[in-house]
């Protein structure tokens, strides 16, 4: 028998080394990801949906300032606690104030940035003409040895925050900073804003009321919808009550976007999301669009400590043209 086994010995041998020649060797290894060269930085006046902004980080060359809210004598940042804090603070008719950020909190992020190896910076922002915040970022950037381009949009929430994300999807496709800064300004250029106020008492407190102040003193029953006009807000059209204003607030949106199509349209709300999403769904609805597909994003606290309880707003933008990898893409 051990004679038998010595016999097969050398058969089994040539049959595992034809075996392995015949065998696949290992798949080649998928090219790399490309690098990206340009880094963006925004503020949370973007109004960016968490899973947003989860999506950017991941993709490895984005921050976001938060922006400071004060109610009474507390100082508060974006989440559950200041959304809360300053819901009851605009209930109860307290004082709440807003304020720029610390040219240090940029220059942090900008050096973090320079010091991983990214080649420029983009950092789009808040409407100078609502905000010192492009201000401080300017200042913050003087004070790096990276290039940093500092935008001031001209608008606010989902309206910047359209163009967050073709700034981050083009810089996640390796683009440089030329390529980068058109992929925001041409979601920039086209985007329009929408919005209708309970109330323009929170706009005059904060005296971001602009060109809508005409409307102050007005009769009470007048329900204003306004926009943001060169980075003010400015008064669109004057309607009798609160539901007939919320209609055509969505008439309104319904031809911006035939006029962006295809668009992408986002809605905003503070203390009345039910209301918000009933909006989003209908307005899918008058546009073509599948119901989920109008991202319906709290109005953050920064710009909600002006435009008070109960705002509706409408953004209205062209769409991307890029996406991200699927380990990082945006709903």
């Amino acid at each position: 028998m051990a004679e038998g086994q010595a016999q097969e010995l050398p058969a089994i041998a040539w049959l595992r080394r034809r075996w392995g020649r015949l065998r696949p060797g290992p798949a080649p290894a998928a090219p790399p990801a490309p690098r990206p060269r340009v880094a963006i930085v925004t503020d949370s006046s973007a109004a960016l949906p968490p899973a947003w902004t989860e999506a950017f980080e991941r993709a490895g060359c984005f921050a976001c300032i938060v922006l400071p809210v004060m109610a009474g004598e507390e100082i508060f940042t974006e989440g559950e606690d200041v959304d809360t804090a300053l819901g009851l603070a605009l209930a109860a008719g307290r004082q709440v104030r807003t304020s720029r950020p610390a040219p240090g909190q940029f220059e942090r992020a900008y050096r973090a940035f320079e010091q991983a190896g990214f080649e420029a910076v983009l950092s789009l922002h808040l409407s100078g003409k609502l905000s010192g915040t492009a201000d401080a970022a300017r200042i913050a950037s003087a004070r790096v040895g990276i290039p940093v381009e500092v935008v001031d949009s001209q608008t606010a929430g989902m309206a910047l925050g359209f163009a967050v994300q073709a700034a981050v999807l083009s810089a996640a496709a390796a683009a440089g900073p030329a390529e980068v800064r058109r992929a925001a300004e041409e979601r920039l250029a086209g985007a329009e804003v929408l919005f209708y106020v309970p109330s323009l008492e929170q706009l005059r407190r904060g005296g971001r009321i602009g060109a809508a102040a005409s409307l102050v003193g007005t009769v009470l029953s007048i329900k204003p919808i306004l926009t943001l006009r060169d980075g003010l807000i400015a008064p669109l059209e004057r309607v009798r009550t609160a539901p007939r204003a919320v209609s055509r607030l969505r008439e309104l949106a319904v031809t911006s976007a035939a006029a962006h199509e295809p668009a992408v349209l986002a809605v905003h709300y503070f203390g009345n999301r039910p209301e918000a999403e009933s909006f989003a769904q209908a307005l899918a609805t008058d546009v073509g669009m599948a119901p989920d597909a109008v991202v319906v994003s709290a109005m953050p606290a920064v710009l909600a400590a002006h435009t008070g309880l109960g705002v509706l707003a409408v953004v209205v933008s062209g769409p991307a043209g890029r996406s991200l990898p699927p380990d990082g893409a945006p709903p």
